[in-house]
């Protein structure tokens, strides 16, 4: 499954489960870690972990085992590691505290020539 396939397959879970405000960042131009992030809300601590929970099983048996889920003991913020795509699922406070968002939006750096540092 390529990573197009698999963050339509994220957007279609979350929506699915209620997920509230989803978006879509595509970061292969900003990193080589990973192809897209996936930034959702959950309305409660319950929520969050059963949106991540839900994504984690819908991803498994299309294929795509994760190879990790970090933040399920508070779950305010968990973040679901499907190597293409990265899934951010986290409280509307903590969301908007962190910004991924905009952090993710912005432009990378020129590089700059060696010769212009001499």
């Amino acid at each position: 499954m390529n990573s197009d396939s698999l963050s339509k397959l994220v957007i279609d879970v979350l929506e699915d489960v209620k997920a509230l405000d989803i978006v879509i960042l595509d970061v292969r131009k900003l990193t080589s870690v990973t192809d897209y992030m996936i930034v959702a809300s959950g309305t409660s601590n319950r929520h969050v972990k059963a949106l991540a929970d839900t994504v984690a099983d819908k991803s498994r048996e299309s294929g795509h085992k994760p190879s990790g889920i970090e933040g399920t003991d508070g779950s305010e913020w968990v973040l679901l590691d499907l190597q293409d795509v990265l899934v951010h699922v986290m409280l509307p406070r903590v969301r908007e505290f962190y910004n991924l968002e905009k952090l993710w939006s912005l432009s990378p750096v020129t590089e700059i020539a060696a010769t212009d540092h001499q």
